[in-house]
This record gives C-alpha cells, structure tokens and sequence, in this order.
C-alpha cells in the first residue's frame, strides 16, 4: 500500500484582512467599550403596576441576586448562615420584601 503524505502547514490560514495582532487590539477596544457602557447604566427595578402595593412582595432568586449584586451561591450561603429566609411556593424558591429590607438596612431591625 501507498503511504499518501499529508501536507501540514505550520501557520493557520488567515480568514479575515487584518493581522492577528491588529485584531486583538480591536477586539480589546471593543470589549472595553462595552464594558463601559455597562458601568454607565443605571441598576433598573422593574415598575409594578398592581394596586395598593408600593413594593412587590415577593422576589425570585434572580431578581435578589441582581439587587445585591452578588451570585447565586452566594445568596445560598446567605440562607445556610439564616440571613436570608426562602419560602418554597410549588417549585420556585421567593424571598420575601421585608426580609431583603433587613439585609439592606442591617441598623433598622423590628424589635420583637
């Protein structure tokens, strides 16, 4: 049998116009313009249109997460060490409004 030789190349093919070396530069560029504007925009709290409430009583993981700014591990931490209580409606996993008020208001605490 024939051995075929296979020709290998040792640069890879260039797919766009530029050099490698220019494109990361404009990649940087771009990623930090966007980072910026991320920095820019205002944390947004979804407006709640039910009458007779001011506040929404419930909050989802998700939405706590994004009103501390932290992660989800860490707000199971939180539950774990009882700073935080969840309340288990069918599957999903809510937090209650006076809680997360307590957490962000640490020196306004209900005497009981």
């Amino acid at each position: 049998m024939e051995k075929r030789e296979r020709s290998v190349q040792t640069a890879a093919p260039i797919l766009f116009p530029i050099e490698p070396e220019q494109f990361w530069q404009i990649l940087r560029v771009l990623v930090r313009e966007e980072v910026s504007q991320l920095d820019r925009q205002p944390v947004r709290i979804p407006a709640y249109d039910t009458p007779g409430l001011t506040y929404k009583p419930l909050y989802k993981i998700g939405e706590v997460c994004q009103l501390f700014q932290v992660t989800k591990p860490t707000i199971y931490d939180w539950i774990k060490h009882g700073k935080l209580k969840p309340y288990k409606i069918r599957s999903r996993v809510y937090f209650l409004w006076n809680d997360i008020q307590q957490l962000l208001q640490p020196g306004e605490q209900s005497k009981e």
